[in-house]
């Protein structure tokens, strides 16, 4: 497997993956209407390119030069990096894909002085316990308004 920087040449991979992963992710926990709206508002091309141009670092996972998952975090405050997301297509999940890419942003993090890895979860996701076994702990628990929806997540911190 190789983890990559990602550029505005793969916003489209990006945007496609999220269509893929995101259907069969959240079905079960939020509505359809929910999915597609947020798909719509995080994950259309035009907003990739202002999350990229508003500093929101993406990489990519590839499998045989396959793209399989993807990542998103940025600096929120100082030594507090923020992973805002992280998606592995369902045929990866349970390989190590997603650990790998926690690794991955752990590791630049760290580099650039963060000391903190920050990230929510919708309090429903079984991916929550994925977020335990890799050594998050819920920091708090908050229900954020958002457009017509309400989003009740964890927020999960690591020390780096």
């Amino acid at each position: 497997m190789r983890i990559r920087k990602a550029t505005v040449q793969d916003i489209p991979v990006i945007s496609e993956l999220a269509e893929k992963i995101w259907w069969p992710s959240y079905r079960n926990i939020i509505s359809d209407e929910q999915i597609s709206f947020m798909l719509k508002d995080m994950y259309s091309e035009e907003s990739l390119k202002e999350q990229m141009d508003l500093g929101t670092e993406f990489i990519l996972a590839e499998r045989e030069n396959t793209p399989v998952a993807f990542a998103g975090f940025s600096l929120t405050e100082p030594g507090i990096y923020k992973l805002h997301k992280l998606y592995v297509l369902p045929s990866e999940q349970g390989s190590g894909t997603g650990k790998k890419l926690i690794g991955y942003i752990s590791d630049l993090s760290r580099e650039q002085g963060g000391k903190i890895l920050e990230l929510n979860v919708n309090r429903g996701n079984p991916a929550s316990g994925f977020y335990k076994k890799a050594g998050f702990d819920i920091y708090r628990t908050v229900d954020i308004a958002y457009h017509n929806f309400v989003l009740n997540d964890y927020v999960m911190r690591k020390n780096l």
